[in-house]
């Protein structure tokens, strides 16, 4: 990655052009991600579900997990999270029905038992159906030391 990703100068500093989509579109998305962010913090896997599509999928270093297993690790407790913040602003593109949302996130997980901090950069895609924004891909990145 660049040392200008998610500077101002490569993030968000186009809202509102023709090009990148409305800045309504544009706030609308960064509000979706937070909120999303916000349950997963609170291991609401029912609101975690309201971000995502049916076949919502995560590709990871590790590999690629569906909806259903991350909502399954979350209900049974095998999975939480006490932290997930953005660092520093995140580039928004909106291409007609399609977005994307690329950011640096830091976020502690709890899995079996293990606590696990990661900082990654992570990409979700998401799609507007029936009238909201739904993620349907999620791609997670180690991000390098600086």
């Amino acid at each position: 990655m660049t040392e200008e990703y998610g500077t101002e100068e490569y993030g968000t500093e186009e809202y509102g052009t023709e090009e990148y989509g409305t800045e309504a579109d544009l706030r609308e998305i960064e509000r979706v991600a937070d909120a999303w962010a916000a349950a997963v913090v609170a291991d609401d896997a029912d609101a975690m579900a309201e971000f995502m599509a049916e076949e919502w999928c995560m590709v990871a270093p590790t590999g690629i997990d569906g909806r259903d297993k991350l909502l399954s690790l979350v209900r049974s407790g095998t999975l939480s999270h006490s932290a997930m913040e953005r660092v520093g602003p995140a580039r928004v593109r909106v291409y007609g029905d399609t977005a994307v949302w690329s950011a640096r996130v830091t976020n502690t997980a709890h899995y079996g038992g293990e606590r696990y901090n990661a900082d990654e950069w992570t990409t979700d895609v998401y799609v507007r159906r029936r009238g909201r924004w739904v993620c349907v891909l999620t791609q997670t990145t180690p991000a390098g030391s600086e």
